[in-house]
């Protein structure tokens, strides 16, 4: 079936074909004449009009076809425009299929109505000659092709059938055979032409992405040949060359860059001679070129046979990330100061380099005081700003070889190597404390600021650096022991009671686990009655070498190590298990800690122990401290709020020792306040003592509160009290010290039954 070949061929192809068969119009014309003029001739030799005719149509159909390739050229139909393509396809083939039939019909007038030798070679031949150059022309076209043919051999096959003998009758079925084999041949030449197209649009596309790629490669990239010599650079790599004067890549051996490269003297030599070996023995690898300050090269050379491919990254700003990464992980984003780690690495080489002279060295931990009450009275943006601010006083104040790091939190250390004399170092520190003498400015606040500072000087070659964090750490500790805002330099004794804490520490931790804590009740006298209303539940440790350890020495253990709230727990449990079994409505007082309201659920714990032993929550008093309260006061009013809600009252116990603020007796559900025993001492010798108790004690039952005073030793203390103030519960060794639970309540029967209770009043308080 003939169809267009735009039903076969890609769009650029098919009017690519119609173009071609649309080409050279002036030969195409030339040829009509010629053709014209020889049937002319064949008609003027024979006398014949139908010859006559014939060179008419030539001329007429040459014309035609003529305008029609001049009008095709105008049209300027675009390359992948196969729509219109087709129109002019058609055209194509209605005019180029009218002229072969011109041949034909020739060939038939020829051979049937003349009888003229001459007029049949001359219309044959050309004929045949005219079929030729339908294939070389016209191959692109199949449909047009075809019919040409048909239209040349149709009539001259008739022709030859007419003649009436066997033999031109074998040419007539021959010219069949020539019309496929033209065909065939058509075919072919449109195959092989169209490849080669195909081949030069595919090359030509390869040729201009490379090109692009090239151009657009963000890195500069060099070619070299077999013999080392610079083929190709694109403007990226010229612009990185020119960068250190390098110009003229292309057409220059790679030993002459080498040369330039090192000429300038800003690349180190061992670089370039890496990268000219990868390159002389034909390597793969990478190679890092720093071209200037902060511009960094990364060569990666790509060889493949004995052609070799260099790539030029430009890896600066990721150096610089790198950089960047490196100095955040070393160093404290907030102080800009070296960080623990970092502080580790530049203390051994400074201890290793000073252990090598023999020479000492001194560390120092800075901790600055108060710093947790800055952040909460506020805020962490001042608290920050109050950390850069003192590294920067440190920096100033610290010997400029000092190595000077931020631990954490609010401690610094630094370790200095200067001076030979215990007091050179020590003039260091003073200059440290010096430098804390004026007040900071922050945030718009002006605050005073002061720190403490654990030091320790070793001039021993065998110290550690973890030998002396720990020394330094033992004197801070002792620093802020001893008020605070002061210097103090490690001593052995220190290092025999850090040893001495440590083996509590793990005696406690012992203690806890195995219940070898106890219970001691000390209690909590009417003044007026002398009656005992309250017992205070004191927790005890009696350590198996060691004998019994204070409780202001393992309280403040058991709090640094997170098992106060263990301890409490237990002390609740039990506490109100000795408090079910007491006479009379005598309650039981427990102390709490920060600590406990962070990490224990006191309602529920409390509320377990009241329900297991039966206890009315009016016999539970819980007693904090003012400390305590700060520390949490948020949680510890929401919670002390909802024990009292209960009928459970809440005591406000050595009040006056710590910031006796007088917003917490109003904020918090207080119902009982415990004077502490340093207002009670001088009560009975100084006047002014006694007022000053009398004013708290009225303050206290102005509130409503229950007032206790705590530290009653004397007779004379309770009597005064008893006159002058209005205290109404007292405590103390008078009456009786703190009692294990097999004898208090022994004591509150005795002291609490109707017969004399002076005499046995004063037997307790000696026992």
């Amino acid at each position: 079936m003939l169809t267009s070949a735009k039903k076969t061929m890609p769009a650029l192809d098919y009017v690519s074909i119609i173009r071609s068969v649309y080409g050279d119009r002036r030969a195409m014309l030339a040829g009509a004449f010629a053709s014209a003029l020889s049937a002319a001739l064949t008609a003027y030799r024979s006398q014949s009009l139908a010859l006559y005719a014939i060179a008419v149509a030539f001329v007429v159909l040459g014309i035609i076809r003529y305008f029609n390739m001049r009008a095709f050229w105008r049209a300027g139909i675009g390359q992948t425009d196969a729509h219109t393509a087709r129109n002019w396809e058609d055209r194509a083939v209605w005019t180029g299929s009218a002229l072969a039939l011109a041949y034909g019909l020739w060939c038939l007038f020829a051979m049937t109505l003349v009888d003229d030798p001459f007029a049949e070679l001359a219309s044959i031949s050309l004929s045949i000659a005219v079929m030729v150059g339908i294939c070389a022309r016209n191959f692109g076209l199949d449909r047009l092709v075809t019919l040409q043919m048909l239209g040349v051999i149709v009539p001259m096959g008739l022709g030859f059938f007419l003649s009436g003998d066997p033999y031109h009758a074998v040419l007539a079925v021959l010219l069949l055979v020539m019309l496929a084999s033209f065909r065939k041949l058509a075919g072919d030449i449109r195959s092989i032409l169209l490849s080669a197209v195909h081949g030069r649009v595919e090359a030509s596309r390869l040729a201009a992405e490379l090109d692009l790629a090239i151009t657009t490669l963000e890195h500069g990239l060099c070619m070299l040949d077999e013999n080392g010599t610079v083929t190709l650079a694109n403007e990226r790599a010229v612009r990185t060359m020119a960068l250190i004067n390098i110009h003229a890549l292309i057409g220059k051996p790679f030993d002459a860059v080498l040369s330039d490269l090192a000429a300038t003297g800003r690349i180190p030599q061992t670089a370039i001679d890496r990268l000219g070996t990868m390159v002389g023995e034909n390597q793969s690898g990478k190679v890092l070129l720093a071209l200037g300050p902060g511009l960094y090269y990364e060569v990666t050379v790509s060889a493949r046979g004995t052609r070799i491919v260099l790539l030029f990254e430009d890896i600066s700003e990721r150096v610089k990330a790198e950089e960047r990464i490196s100095f955040m992980a070393r160093h404290d984003t907030l102080t800009g100061l070296p960080n623990r780690n970092y502080f580790g690495e530049l203390a051994l080489d400074e201890l290793a380099e000073r252990a090598s002279r023999a020479q000492p060295s001194l560390l120092m931990i800075i901790d600055i005081d108060e710093f947790k009450h800055v952040n909460d009275s506020y805020g962490h943006v001042v608290g920050d700003e109050l950390l850069r601010q003192v590294a920067t006083r440190l920096q100033n104040a610290l010997p400029a070889n000092a190595v000077l790091a931020r631990l954490g939190g609010d401690e610094f250390v630094a370790l200095i190597g200067q001076g030979q004399e215990a007091d050179t170092f020590m003039a260091s520190a003073d200059m440290v404390q010096a430098a804390f003498a004026d007040p900071f400015l922050l945030k718009g606040i002006t605050l005073p600021v002061r720190v403490s500072t654990g030091i320790v000087v070793s001039a021993l070659t065998t110290d550690t650096l973890e030998d002396l964090m720990t020394k330094a750490d033992l004197a801070l500790y002792a620093a802020k022991g001893d008020g605070k805002a002061r210097n103090e330099v490690f001593h052995a004794q220190m290092d025999i009671d850090y040893h001495y804490r440590q083996r509590l520490k793990a005696d406690l931790t012992d203690a806890v686990a195995q219940g070898q804590i106890s219970l001691a009740f000390q209690p909590l006298v009417d003044i007026r009655t002398r009656k005992v209303v309250s017992c205070e539940a004191l927790a005890r440790w009696t350590h198996p070498d060691l004998g019994p350890i204070s409780p202001a020495t393992f309280i403040p253990l058991a709090e640094e190590m997170g098992m106060v709230s263990d301890i409490t727990a237990w002390v609740v449990r039990n506490a109100v298990r000795e408090c079910s079994q007491w006479t009379g409505d005598v309650g039981v007082g427990i102390n709490v800690s920060a600590r406990d309201f962070r990490g224990l659920d006191l309602s529920r714990l409390i509320n377990a122990a009241l329900d297991e032993f039966d206890l009315p929550p009016q016999r539970l008093e819980i007693e904090v401290t003012e400390t305590a309260v700060i520390e949490e006061p948020q949680l510890a009013k929401r919670v002390l709020g909802g024990l009292n809600h209960q009928g459970i009252s809440i005591a406000l116990d050595d009040f006056g020792t710590g910031y006796s603020s007088l917003s917490y007796l109003n904020d918090l559900p207080f119902n009982k306040l415990k004077i502490d025993r340093s207002f009670v001492i001088d009560v009975g010798s100084q006047a002014k003592a006694l007022r000053l108790l009398a004013s708290v004690a009225r303050l206290g039952r102005d509130l409503d509160l229950t007032v206790v005073a705590e530290g009653v030793e004397t007779e004379e203390q309770l009597q005064v009290m008893l006159e002058h103030t209005h205290v109404q519960q007292v405590q103390g060794y008078l009456f009786s010290r703190p009692l294990p639970a097999r004898d208090i309540a022994e004591l509150i029967a005795r002291l609490n039954a109707p017969l004399p209770r002076q005499r046995l009043a004063r037997k307790y308080s000696h026992s």
